[in-house]
Parts: structure tokens; sequence; C-alpha cells
């Protein structure tokens, strides 16, 4: 029995389960088994990186350690055992059946390919080091979770919900059966996501990842996985090794190799083994092994001395040259954003909490997390109108929900403090923008009807909606008008609106009214 791919599949199931279900139950009210922020504070590419690039030290990065300690005594574990991504590109490749397609390539075609996450992460330490954070378009664990909680849950809840009303409806199935739809509904589908705008865009960045497991096993573990480079820079000096005692030359182990980490003869490329245990099942004659031994500086340097490995010199500072300019136009839009007094921050309305649009692009991760647990949904990724730094980052959208005045949700669950925890009374005092009747389109201004919605629907307890009185003809009507001072700019006036397509009443960002604030 292969005991020990068996133990690494039920890893890779638990830890797979455990961060669905993690992403899953984290809803309103928040009673998620853990808080989902603790999965990206176990993450050392997003840890490390975003402290350097903010100038700060970030609490979760103490969360880190025990990954990175097991990872010097057995090497990269994480990636075959536990990285959620990692195991939907093991599916994927297992059910297209060419995982051996990597076996073309040859040990030097291998080195160069694989080198090239090292290129990434170089990349992503050099914009951090300059002030720009990069880590969230290549973090495995980023770019799952935001398929997940903005794609999977979405569609699977609707699906299931779906079919449920489709049954009771056509079938005539209530009592048992309508009393435990209504029981899923408060826990498996009581997730209130109902759309998310860019949701395509996060779809095909998941599905171009993980279909390239369908032409090369493991293609973006071994290729551009900047995380996957750091626990295999680890692995180099772990304890565990690979010993082979007897050798008939098959190359069984080298052509089954997911990872392509075994050389022609009978070494391999340690950096590069995810432990998936598979050459020790292979080998015809039972002779290859794992063992905890101390490794020599001389033993390292022989593993991984494989023709064309390496960065040289000239990649280095091409890389290093192409992350300073990328830098450097970043810094760039933040001086204009700051010299312009808000030009940035006038386009979007970010989450109660949220820091200043500059360090917010820096410290937001784009996980999903705050869109996630929203309970009106008012909260939706943002697309290429912010431009690639902006690029998914949250931001407030009324004419789907508002911000619940109750609710802070999105402040308790940020993982890099991108959007601060506040209090429910300082979050009910924290002004997000300014509401502003349009009177050639509301129905009390323009058309002399009674419509008091917005002011109805006012969650601010002096209200920040007044009505004032008129006399039109006979009649009296009663019109909104809004108290710049005492409005928050929390948007269930703007999405209660009855006029359409366009509502009478628009929350504007506070840049846009500069005597508001």
């Amino acid at each position: 029995m292969k005991r020990l791919i068996v133990l690494r599949r039920i890893s890779q199931g638990a830890f797979l389960f455990l961060f669905i279900y993690i992403l899953w139950s984290t809803t309103y009210p928040l009673r998620g088994a853990l808080p989902p922020k603790v999965i990206f504070q176990a993450d050392p590419l997003i840890m490390i990186f975003t402290s350097i690039s903010e100038r700060v030290i970030l609490p979760g990065l103490i969360f880190i350690l025990p990954f990175l300690l097991l990872t010097l005594i057995v090497g990269r574990f994480f990636c075959g055992w536990v990285c959620p991504l990692g195991t939907i590109i093991d599916g994927v490749g297992a059910l297209s059946k060419v995982r051996k397609r990597h076996a073309l390539l040859g040990d030097r075609a291998n080195a160069k390919v694989r080198k090239f996450k090292y290129l990434v992460i170089l990349v992503i330490a050099t914009g951090s080091l300059l002030g720009v954070q990069l880590a969230w378009i290549f973090d495995p664990l980023v770019i799952a979770a935001r398929f997940v909680s903005l794609n999977l849950i979405p569609a699977v809840t609707l699906a299931i919900n779906r079919l449920f009303v489709f049954a009771i409806k056509n079938f005539d199935l209530y009592g048992g059966f309508y009393d435990f739809y209504r029981n899923l509904k408060g826990s498996l589908l009581g997730v209130k996501i109902y759309y998310f705008s860019n949701a395509a865009l996060i779809l095909l960045f998941f599905i171009c990842i993980i279909l390239s497991a369908v032409f090369v096993s493991r293609a973006w573990c071994r290729v551009a996985c900047p995380l996957g480079a750091i626990y295999a820079f680890l692995s180099r000096f772990s304890l565990l090794s690979r010993v082979v005692y007897t050798c008939v030359r098959c190359r069984k182990c080298k052509s089954d190799c997911r990872m392509g980490a075994m050389n022609d003869d009978t070494d391999y490329v340690k950096s590069e083994c995810i432990l998936c245990m598979d050459c020790i099942y292979d080998c015809p004659q039972h002779t290859s092994r794992f063992v905890i031994s101390p490794v020599s500086k001389k033993a390292i340097a022989q593993r991984e001395e494989v023709p064309g490995s390496g960065i040289t010199r000239r990649e280095f500072l091409l890389l290093s040259a192409s992350a300073f300019f990328l830098s450097f136009f970043k810094l760039e839009r933040n001086l204009e954003y700051d010299a312009s007094k808000g030009l940035l921050k006038s386009l979007l309305i970010r989450p109660p909490g949220a820091q200043d649009e500059a360090r917010l692009m820096d410290r937001c991760i784009r996980c999903g997390n705050c869109m996630k647990v929203c309970p009106t949904n008012v909260l939706q990724p943002s697309a290429f109108g912010q431009g690639l730094e902006g690029l998914w980052t949250p931001h407030l959208s009324f004419e789907i929900g508002y911000c619940e005045y109750n609710c802070t949700l999105c402040t308790q669950v940020c993982p890099t403090g991108a959007i601060s925890g506040l209090p429910v009374s300082v979050k009910q005092n924290t002004k997000l923008g300014v509401a502003e009747v349009d009177r050639k389109k509301c129905i009390a201004w323009a058309d002399d009807k009674e419509c008091i919605v917005c002011q109805e629907h006012c969650p601010v307890p002096e209200k920040a909606i007044k009505l004032i009185e008129d006399v039109v003809g006979d009649k009296r009507v009663y019109r909104p008008v809004v108290d710049k001072y005492l409005c928050i700019g929390c948007g269930i006036c703007q999405n209660k609106c009855p006029v359409r397509p366009e509502r009478a009443i628009q929350v504007l960002p506070l840049a846009a009214l500069p005597d508001s604030r």
C-alpha cells in the first residue's frame, strides 16, 4: 500500500477543505471557525514583502515562523502537502492524464524553466524595497482565495439554492424537505452574495494557471510561483534528503516526477522536490528513500549544480532595472495624487477604515476577504480604471448595495491592515462620502410628488437627510435635502432611491467635496 502517498492526499484534501471552509463559513454575522486573515498571515510571501513595502512590522509575521522552520527540517512540504492551489493543480493534472509531458525536457531545459520563479521574486523584492507591493499578483494563496470567495462560493450557492427552489415548486416538496432547505439557508446557503463585478477576469486568471497543468505538470509551481521560490530556497538546507541505494538506471523516477526534479543520474534537485513520494513507490528496486541527515555545504552545491541553473548577472540587473522603473512610475502617480489633492481618491469610494490611497494600494493583497463578508454586497473589486496597481482593490458600489450602519466585518478580516479595525461607534461616524440630491431627477423636486424614501432609510439617528416643506398649488410637498455635516456616505439612500436608470441621489467621494470634510 502506498501509505505515504495516501497520507499526502489526505493532507492535501484536509487543507483544501479547511481553506474553503474558513472562507465559506466567514459571513455575516462573523461566525467562522477561524478568522480568514489567519490564512494569509501564515504566508511568508505576503507578510514579508508587504512589511518591507510599507516599512512596518505586521503582527502576522509570527505565523510564518512554523512553516519556515519546518521547511528547514523536511524541505518543501508546503507545496506538496498543504498549498490549496497546488492541490487543485494536481487534480487537474491527474484528470488530464498528461502528467509526464515534462519528461520531454532535459536537465538544462528544466533548469532554465524553473529559475523564472526566482526572477519573479526578484521583481517582487525590488519593488517592495522601492515601496511597491506586487506579491498579490502571484501569491498562490491569494489567487486561490480570490477564486473561492468571488467565483466558487457565489456560483455554488446560487446553483444549490435554485435547485432546491425548483424542486420545491415543481414537485410540491414541502414539509421535511422544505425545513431542510430552510436550515441550509441558515448555514451552507446563508452566504449573501449575489454579484461581483470583474468576476469573469478573476476566473480567467485562475483557469489559465490551473490549465497549465494540462500541458506540463505543476507548471505554475515549477515556473512562476514566488512562494514556492521561498520554500525552494530554504529546502536546499533541509535535513530530509532523498537517497538511492541501488539504481538500475530505469529512469522511472525521472519520467514520473511531477516537478521535473530528477536529474539524468541518480541525484535530484532538492529545492524542486515537493515530497510527493511518487519516486519511492515507482522505483522497481524499492531502494529510494527519504532520510533525515545533516547536509554539508558541498552536498548542497553538488545537488544544485545543474547546467543553466541560477540567475545570471545580466538577468539580475535587467530585472532589478525593470522593477525600479515600475516602482518609479508608481511613485510618480502617488506624487500626482498628493499634488492634486485626491485625484486618485476621487475616482472610488473605499471601505470604512481604509488606508489612504497610496497605502491601500501597497497593503491590499486583493484576497477578497472584505468583499466576501460584506452583508450587502456593496464591496466590489475594482477594474482597470485605477490601472494595474488598483486592480481588484475593494470599492463601494451603491448601485449594488450599501454600507450597513452597524457592520464592521470588512475591518475585522483584512490580513494586512489595508483596512484598519474599527469599533462600531467609530465606524458609524466615519465619513465615506457625501450624498447629493439631483433636483432635476428627484421625484419630489422635479415632479412635485411625494417621495421620502431616502429620508426614511437614512440610518443616522439625527437624519442626515432632512425634509423641507413646500406648497405647490393646493398641496404640501416634502422635498429631501442633505445635511453634509451629518451625512456619512453610507449609500443606502442611493441604493434605495426608486428613480431609474440613474438614481436621483448620489454619494460623492470626499475628494470631490473638499469643503465637506
